[in-house]
C-alpha cells in the first residue's frame, strides 16, 4: 500500500470516519512485515488491537436477575379505589332538594299525569269520530244509490 494512502487512511481513523473494509486494510497492512518507518509507531497499536481481538476469558460473570413485580396488590387496591370513588360519586351527585323544591316536583308531577290522563281520553274520543267519518262516506254513497234509483225510475216510467 502507498505511503500517502495509509497516511489517510490513518488521518481518516482516528476521526473516525473510515469503513470497516478501510479499518481492515489497515489492520491487515500493520500486521504485515512491511511498515513504512515513517508510519511503523503505529504498528504496536494494531498488533494490540489484533491481540485483543484473539483474548477469550474463561470467568463467569453472575448478572443479577430483575426481580418480578407482583401488581395483584395493586389491582386489589385499583379496585377498592374504583368502587370507593364510584359510590361517592353517586352519592354527591344526587341532589339534595329543599321541602318547597319537593313539594313544587310533587305538583309538577300530579300536573303532569293529568295532564296525560287527559290525552288519552282525548285520544280515545278522537277513535269514535273516525266513525262518524265513515257513517258520512256511506250516507254520501248512499245519495248517490238514491239520485241514480229516481234518475232510472223516470227512464222506465
Amino acid at each position: 500500500m502507498e505511503l500517502a494512502k495509509v497516511k489517510k487512511l490513518l488521518d481518516n481513523y482516528f476521526e473516525g470516519k473510515t469503513t470497516l473494509q478501510e479499518e481492515k486494510a489497515l489492520q491487515s497492512y500493520f500486521t504485515s512485515d512491511f511498515v513504512s518507518p515513517e508510519v511503523k509507531a503505529y504498528k504496536p497499536l494494531f498488533k494490540g488491537f489484533a491481540d485483543a481481538a484473539q483474548e477469550t476469558s474463561n470467568l463467569k460473570v453472575n448478572l443479577p436477575t430483575a426481580k418480578k413485580r407482583s401488581f395483584k396488590a395493586w389491582y386489589s387496591v385499583a379496585a377498592i379505589l374504583l368502587v370507593t370513588l364510584t359510590l361517592g360519586g353517586i352519592y354527591f351527585s344526587q341532589p339534595t332538594l329543599s321541602k318547597e323544591e319537593q313539594e313544587a316536583l310533587a305538583a309538577y308531577q300530579k300536573a303532569q299525569d293529568a295532564m296525560y290522563l287527559l290525552s288519552h281520553s282525548l285520544n280515545k274520543g278522537t277513535q269514535n269520530l273516525t266513525y262518524i267519518n265513515k257513517f258520512e262516506e256511506g250516507a254520501e254513497n248512499l245519495a248517490i244509490i238514491n239520485q241514480f234509483t229516481k234518475t232510472k225510475n223516470k227512464i222506465l216510467k
